[in-house]
Formats: C-alpha cells, structure tokens, sequence
C-alpha cells in the first residue's frame, strides 16, 4: 500500500491531467459504443431536430434585426439571402422557413422565393 501512495505522490501534476483526460476519452468511447439501438435512434432525432431549429431560429433573430433597424414596413426575406447569410444550403433554409410556417411566424410573399415575416 505504501509503494502505491508514493508512486502516486511522486507523479507530476501534467501526468495527472492527461491520465485524468485520457479516463474521461476511454469512458465517453465506452458509452457510445455500448448504446442500445433505441438510444442511438433517439439521439440522432435530437440531433436532427436541432439541426432543423438553429437555422429556424437564427431566420426568425434576423428577420426581427431588420424589422427593429426599419420598423416602417414588412419585413421580405430571400430564400437565397438567407442562404448566404446563414452560410447554409438553399434547401434547409426552406426546410426551416416551412418549419416557421406551421408556426405562423412567416408567410409566404405573392413572389416566389420570398417570404414575409410576421413580427
């Protein structure tokens, strides 16, 4: 018991800190690859719901920049402004603007491609 507490004592603080880390890397690999099928389906619709609510999001925070920074009028956003804003394919951002559609937080504008926020 002795030889165990000075080989312990006698470690330096930085070996600590990577034995430590590489504990935590070994545990996160072991939980991940012992995950059941059911919980591995679960996690990646969280993770497929997020994906669609971030751009959702992040369209309704500009719409409403814009509309705080011009508050006379409708605010119309571009399918293919806000996919070079978001820095985002052209085809999640409509998923995301018919996402804020069934919320009724955007309609659709008379020309295509263009949708009015609804502030």
């Amino acid at each position: 018991m002795n030889f165990l507490t000075n080989v312990f004592s006698s470690m330096p603080l930085h070996w600590w800190i990577i034995l430590i880390v590489s504990l935590l890397v070994v545990a996160a690999i072991c939980v991940r690859a012992f995950e059941t099928d059911d919980s591995r389906t679960r996690r990646a619709e969280r993770n497929r719901k997020t994906e669609l609510r971030s751009p959702a999001q992040r369209i309704s925070s500009y719409g409403q920049g814009i509309h705080q920074r011009y508050p006379s009028g409708d605010v119309i956003l571009s399918e293919r402004d806000l996919a070079e804003e978001l820095r985002k394919r052209p085809d999640a951002v409509i998923t995301a603007l018919n996402l804020l559609l069934n919320e009724q937080k955007v309609q659709r504008a008379p020309l295509s491609g263009y949708w009015k926020l609804n502030v």
